[in-house]
């Protein structure tokens, strides 16, 4: 049984609910309903602006090509479409404006696979629907080569295959709506390259994922709202996330320095946000609501005892040596309510640079330029064998408020955790993490700490292994000593 109000109270100046309140949180709690009212575009042709008619097949992309750099065109309201050709596109120059007209569309057709390609930078599409292209796996539509500058503001980017938007740096996806694509709203990801200065905001990213890529293709890690990939310096805030095939905010792989605040994550059916094999963020002022409720479900009828988390930090940490705007992974201010479960830390022990355990193959951390390098002997001394692994690290969970109630998420077990936790390192042979160090690490000696909660409802607390299952209490008391600060309600008939 967990503690009843004021069983186990900490000795802050405040209690925490009252640290909890944030009128950030509050305003992220009313969503930007960007899909059902979007923004109309000039319903005339700015002055020097290309007239583009949707009567004429391929007229935009012609037009294009014709038109000098820095060219302004307004797409007249219709249909547009592009050549019947599956490779045909618009390849956009430097400086070049895209706007639309109220009822302007750019529809695929099920035959066109891009929208929008080429490496021109500065690029910018506004009031345009863009919708019905069949990008392949882990591709995009709109800026499907991952330029750099581009503004993406007061579009909707729906029912296409793959990924209705990709991203390059100093890219601002403004108020848009992303719905219904394939795979994801927005893929952040630039091949063989860095994605820099990111700035994702006011959006509504709903319904994606209509190919159910995770049945497909298990264990892929591909599907979602929006996942980022190597991304250096993102700033993800005020949108609405919800309703995804999967998780809604999936951060996978050496990104580093994030902000994600103010938004309204609900509803998706895995994962609220994931964190992975990453360094150095800010996540404040979200609201959380009945997240992961789908997948979390599955996997605990399934008998896995793991702790599914709405929001998951797997082998992410705060890095110091990593240059961001804080040196820790900071959570706080939040309120997750009626998710599955709640935040998971965890490190897969044989998860580290050039393990074949390693599902983001031929990838080392930010510290060790050489995927190779890490390989014994030298991998078993310093620095490599701290530096050979992504560490979920200096995490500072604090000021949040966590809700849970049973029969509105509809379970009596599993539902109900917060953990900290690593798997004993067999694997591979050569491996120097091998037994109950990594587990030990990160429950007791990589500066992870809870403080200042506020919780309501039947929570259980994890430390060290999925089967360590701890109440409030000792989940306070030594070794842990974790949430100095926070009090726990446990509601009547939880």
């Amino acid at each position: 049984m967990l503690p009843a109000a004021g069983g186990c109270m900490g000795t802050s100046s405040a209690p925490a609910a009252e640290r909890s309140a944030s009128p950030s949180a509050s305003a992220a709690a009313s969503p930007a309903r960007v899909c059902a009212a979007p923004a109309a575009g000039p319903a005339t042709a700015p002055a020097g602006a290309v007239t583009v008619d949707p009567s004429v097949v391929g007229d935009l992309a012609a037009k294009t090509r014709n038109s000098p750099a820095r060219t302004t065109f307004w797409l007249r309201p219709g249909t547009h479409r592009l050549e019947p050709d599956r490779f045909a596109q618009v390849i956009p120059k430097e400086g070049d404006v895209y706007l639309g007209a109220p009822g302007a569309v750019l529809d695929g057709k099920g035959t066109n696979q891009y929208a929008f390609g080429g490496a021109a930078r500065d690029v910018t599409l506004r009031h345009l629907t863009v919708q019905g292209f069949v990008a392949p796996q882990d591709e995009g539509v709109v800026n499907h080569d991952s330029a750099d500058g581009w503004t993406i503001e007061h579009s909707t980017v729906q029912n296409n295959s793959g990924a209705g938007l990709m991203a390059g740096s100093r890219q601002r996806v403004l108020s848009n709506c992303l719905r219904a694509n394939g795979q994801y709203g927005l893929n952040a990801y630039k091949n063989n390259g860095t994605v820099t200065g990111l700035l994702v905001k006011g959006n509504e990213i709903t319904g994606n994922n209509t190919g159910d890529w995770e049945r497909r293709k298990p264990g892929c890690g591909c599907t979602g709202g929006v996942k980022f990939w190597a991304v250096n310096g993102a700033d993800v805030s005020g949108n609405w996330v919800h309703d995804n095939r999967g998780t809604g905010l999936w951060a996978d792989t050496n990104n580093n320095d994030f902000r994600i605040e103010s938004n309204l994550i609900e509803a998706n059916d895995g994962a609220a946000l994931i964190y992975e094999t990453s360094y150095n963020a800010v996540i404040r002022d979200n609201v959380i609501r009945r997240n992961n409720l789908v997948d979390g479900r599955k996997n605990a009828v399934n008998g896995d005892s793991f702790p599914f988390a709405t929001l998951y930090v797997s082998e992410s940490g705060g890095e110091p040596r990593v240059r961001a705007r804080t040196d820790k992974l900071e959570i706080y201010r939040n309120v997750l309510e009626n998710n599955w479960s709640g935040i998971t830390l965890w490190e897969n022990a044989d998860r580290f640079c050039n393990s074949p355990a390693n599902t983001s193959s031929g990838v080392c951390t930010l510290l060790v330029p050489k995927a190779s390098s890490c390989a014994q002997p030298k991998i078993a001394s310093a620095p490599l064998l701290a530096d050979c692994r992504w560490k979920t690290q200096r995490v500072d969970i604090h000021d949040n408020r966590f809700v849970l109630d049973l029969s509105a998420v509809g379970c009596t077990a599993k539902c109900d955790r917060m953990a900290v936790l690593a798997n004993y390192g067999t694997y591979p042979e050569w491996s120097p993490y091998k037994g109950e160090g990594v587990a030990q690490a990160i429950t007791l000696k990589q500066d992870n700490h809870w403080h200042d909660n506020t919780y309501v409802g039947p929570w259980k607390f994890v430390a060290k292994d999925p089967s360590a299952v701890f109440d409030f209490g000792q989940w306070q008391a030594a070794p842990y000593q974790q949430d100095k600060g926070s009090d726990l309600t446990a509601r009547a008939g939880g």
